[in-house]
């Protein structure tokens, strides 16, 4: 099995001590997310479509239902 190799988010403010989600996409078909105050914790992986269509979300790129 291939191992993750997790990088923060570039909105954690560049410090090497704050804390928020690190994400891993080395691996082709897994995007595995992560809290950084628990490193060695459980991990969300999701399929690299899943993972473009969460951040799509967030981004505000699909339109909501009212």
């Amino acid at each position: 099995m291939s191992e993750f190799v997790f990088r923060k988010s570039s909105h954690s403010g560049g410090q090497p001590d704050s804390q928020c989600v690190e994400v891993a996409d080395n691996v082709a078909t897994t995007v595995a997310v992560r809290d950084s105050k628990e490193p060695a914790g459980p991990c969300i992986r999701l399929s690299p479509t899943a993972w473009a269509a969460f951040l799509s979300t967030l981004r505000g790129g699909e339109e909501r239902a009212a």
